[in-house]
């Protein structure tokens, strides 16, 4: 077991021109967007369009839709073609705004960089869904990709916020239940605190250039209402469970849930996990989805990349190209 904090000490110049510009335009929209029906739809599309413009998916992939008990989207960068081992991402966004169709620029970009083909999980949304719909979802794609490669050990799992706390959710019940968890883990700007007491203590040092913390609790409690997030479940607890699979994090610097992803390594690690842990300075929330504004993205996602692959089937390819990343 080892845990592994990566920090890259170059300024990034350009990035913090991007969180500056981000932090006196966007902090202040989504601090006052209703919370209701109309400003969710609204903040939908405002995410999309974001992710579409600077994060577009990569020509050449292909994308199919899947409605077969589980919905979602089979995605494939240029190139790929092996089926042997497959990719579980599961998107973010506070459990409510998002979907497989927004994230599709970081699952091309995963699946051409990992030579992997990629489910991307369309799990059902908060306000209308709460918890555990969302966590239901995804173990139903979980058991649903299983019984399409043959075996769980062939099962990599992706995420990005709050997807990256519904795939560590996931690994802790498989083990909890004595199943074979996945190969491997691969999380960007992980939450971990439902309660966002870490988050509001970091947003109070530095502030996220996205969103408050508070603001950004009550996105979530949109999901949890009704449920302590210092329940068992919600808080990712460890106890008891050994054999968490090899694990990568990694966060931006300028987030308020980069102590998320410190507290999160270290519970993976006393979880059995050999985890690695990237917090890169100068970095906004879920950087990796903005290749066109941050030059940062590229060299991150071409390490996930390579981390997956090379946790993989043993027939795995690792074709990690930063122009595909």
């Amino acid at each position: 077991m080892r845990l592994q904090i990566g920090l890259r000490h170059a300024r990034p110049t350009r990035s913090g021109a991007v969180a500056a510009f981000t932090s006196i335009t966007v902090r202040p929209l989504t601090a006052v967007i209703p919370l209701g029906r109309p400003g969710i739809l609204f903040s939908r599309r405002f995410v999309a369009s974001g992710l579409a413009a600077y994060g577009p998916p990569l020509r050449g992939s292909r994308i199919d839709a899947v409605d077969d008990g589980v919905r979602g989207e089979w995605v494939r960068g240029p190139g790929v073609e092996r089926d042997d081992a497959v990719i579980l991402y599961i998107h973010g966004s506070g459990y409510a705004l998002c979907s497989a169709r927004t994230h599709r620029g970081l699952t091309t970009r995963v699946s051409a960089g990992s030579g992997l083909p990629v489910f991307a999980c369309d799990y059902r949304l908060a306000p209308r869904h709460r918890f555990p719909s969302a966590a239901d979802d995804v173990r139903a794609a979980y058991e649903w990709l299983a019984g399409h490669v043959g075996e769980p050990g062939r099962i990599l799992l992706a995420g990005d916020s709050a997807g990256g706390h519904l795939a560590v959710d996931l690994t802790l019940e498989l083990l909890r239940e004595g199943r074979v968890p996945p190969a491997a883990v691969a999380l960007f700007s992980p939450l971990f605190d439902l309660t966002f007491a870490l988050a509001t203590a970091r947003d109070r040092m530095q502030r996220d250039p996205m969103i408050s913390a508070g603001r950004a609790a009550r996105l979530v409690g949109l999901y949890t209402r009704g449920v302590d997030p210092r329940s068992a479940r919600l808080r990712l607890s460890v106890d008891g469970v050994t054999g968490f699979p090899p694990a990568l994090i990694q966060a931006g610097g300028r987030e308020m849930l980069a102590t998320d992803a410190v507290e999160l390594a270290r519970a993976l690690r006393r979880a059995g996990s050999d985890c690695e842990l990237d917090v890169v300075p100068g970095q906004m929330h879920v950087f990796q989805a903005l290749p066109r504004l941050i030059p940062e993205a590229g060299p991150a996602m071409a390490r996930a990349c390579r981390f997956l692959a090379g946790h993989a089937a043993p027939q795995a390819r690792v074709a990690v190209v930063e122009e595909a990343c």
